[in-house]
């Protein structure tokens, strides 16, 4: 008997055609699984819409649908969720889903960088992959939430998108990719994490914000976001995760305030690691209270913050104090 996958469409390049206005994603997903009809072969079928978007514009209660209708589907008898859903932010919807699904069932994500109506759209062999993948084990039975895309299986904390345009977009800097699919099967090159959930799968209410570190930055943005009365920051800091004198200053006052910040690295790869004094330095941002982002790049870090601010008592406390 053929393992029970459910897929849920969300919009995003793999359901675009070229339009007056520009690319929308107009096809529906059952589109998108009769393209991919050998996708049947490995599982039964059963195709639900959540949204029509780009994923440059997906929100939170988009995300929150998703992780929604995902357990729904595992509580309904399914044995695994493919979300076909755009690439920019893909990686943000598949790590919110890796900190909120409550449930065992695999989620995997996937979607395309070519539209259907382009030269050698990725789109069905991407689709085909994903089916593949979270009928496979280990998968089928770690549950927690991934990225199959361009025969590669990523775990959701680890992958990112790496190139604007190319097939081969997601990567796994750090670990490198938990799987690769070939004609054969799915060869796992390492066991998936333990996936305990952390927080429920609520639309996280947290002002959040993103503020860059580089060369000469200054503190305006932190003091327009603490103005603006922002719940938590996430400093995109320089290295093993240091900042200029002004962004330092700036964090200092942000802490002192009751303003929560972690601090990531614009490093596409690498832990951040508090080394260095000096006012922008690591160990003097520690020193001021700020928590690190270990592997986490900002966009992901934010995630997770806006989820302890809305659930935990102590948020600093969900990430790596050094």
């Amino acid at each position: 008997m053929k393992p029970a996958v459910t897929v849920l469409s969300t919009g995003g390049t793999i359901a675009s055609t070229e339009t007056d206005e520009g690319a929308r994603p107009d096809k529906e997903g059952a589109e998108l699984v009769e393209a991919a009809a050998e996708a049947k072969q490995y599982a039964s079928l059963t195709v639900e819409e959540v949204a029509h978007i780009p994923s440059f514009d997906m929100d939170f209660e988009t995300m929150a649908a998703i992780v929604e209708r995902a357990e729904a589907a595992a509580t309904a008898g399914a044995d695994g969720v493919v979300v076909t859903h755009g690439t920019d932010t893909m990686e943000e919807s598949a790590y919110f889903a890796a900190l909120t699904l409550s449930e065992s069932v695999p989620v995997v994500f996937t979607g395309a960088q070519r539209r259907p109506d382009e030269p050698s759209a990725d789109g069905s062999a991407n689709l085909i992959g994903a089916v593949r993948a979270v009928t496979s084990d280990p998968l089928l039975t770690a549950g927690g939430s991934y990225v199959v895309f361009n025969d590669q299986v990523h775990e959701a904390d680890q992958v990112t998108k790496g190139h604007t345009s190319r097939l081969d977009t997601f990567r796994s800097p750090n670990g490198g990719p938990l799987a690769t699919i070939d004609r054969e099967r799915v060869r796992y090159h390492h066991e998936p994490s333990s996936h305990a959930p952390s927080y429920p799968p609520v639309v996280p209410e947290a002002n959040v914000r993103i503020v860059p570190s580089a060369a000469g930055a200054g503190r305006g943005p932190i003091d327009d976001a603490l103005a603006a009365g922002v719940d938590g920051l996430v400093v995109e800091g320089t290295g093993l995760g240091n900042t200029t004198t002004a962004i330092g200053g700036a964090i200092a006052d942000a802490i002192a305030d009751g303003v929560p910040v972690v601090v990531s690295s614009r490093c596409v790869a690498g832990a951040t690691t508090p080394v260095y004094g000096g006012d922008g330095g690591g160990e003097t941002l520690r020193k001021h209270g700020v928590a690190f982002a270990g592997e986490l790049p900002a966009q992901k870090a934010r995630i997770k913050l806006m989820l302890a601010i809305s659930e935990a008592s102590d948020p600093l406390s969900q990430f790596d104090q050094a």
